[in-house]
């Protein structure tokens, strides 16, 4: 069975909304896209190519999807993994909507989702990939199919946008794999969910 992964990128106060453009996502009036390339630096962009490298499939949400598809196929490089792979590798589009995708090979997931996505770990040895993809995000992650996320912290804080981690969510502890800051002080977090949070008192 393989593992699913999710990577993404947050600022301190949680907003993961258009991290790469202006006009990535301005959905709800968001006009703060593109907070994250003040502070891009080689160990981000080390880090990233690291997590590409180990994809064997992606898993992606619907507008995230749409992003890539129209930017990638047009900026292949072999020797880039991150283009590379996916370009190349299995991607599977959680939608009701996509119909008739042109970015091969994609499979559209538009059925029970949670078996859906069960079934194609199942097929896997290595990891599926979720990157931002944040309604798919907030799905898997309150269903705990997360097995290992990568949080990207960029030190900047918006006031507004869309969140990661939702009110309502599950609370959850989770175990620290790794972590690390780069030069212009993105903090890396590898984490590994491990169940229900605890709750005690410091009076006890």
């Amino acid at each position: 069975m393989g593992k699913l992964t999710l990577t993404t990128f947050v600022t301190l106060d949680g907003v993961m909304q258009a991290p790469g453009g202006p006009q990535e996502d301005t959905s709800d009036g968001f006009e703060y896209g593109g907070w994250t390339v003040p502070f891009w630096d080689q160990a981000a962009e080390e880090f990233m190519t690291g997590v590409f490298r180990n994809a064997e499939a992606f898993l992606l949400g619907r507008r995230t999807y749409d992003i890539f598809a129209s930017y990638w196929p047009e900026h292949d490089d072999p020797a880039d993994p991150i283009a590379h792979n996916l370009n190349i590798l299995p991607k599977y589009v959680a939608s009701t909507t996509l119909k008739d995708p042109a970015w091969a090979p994609t499979t559209v997931l538009d059925g029970e989702l949670q078996s859906e996505i069960t079934l194609v770990k199942d097929r896997l040895d290595g990891e599926l990939q979720v990157h931002g993809s944040g309604q798919l995000a907030q799905y898997l992650l309150a269903r705990d199919l997360v097995d290992e996320f990568n949080l990207l912290v960029f030190p900047v804080f918006l006031g507004k946008g869309r969140h990661l981690f939702p009110m309502g969510g599950l609370p959850t502890a989770c175990d620290l794999l790794a972590s690390r800051t780069t030069t212009n002080g993105i903090a890396i977090h590898t984490y590994r969910p491990r169940g229900r949070a605890a709750f005690g008192s410091f009076a006890d």
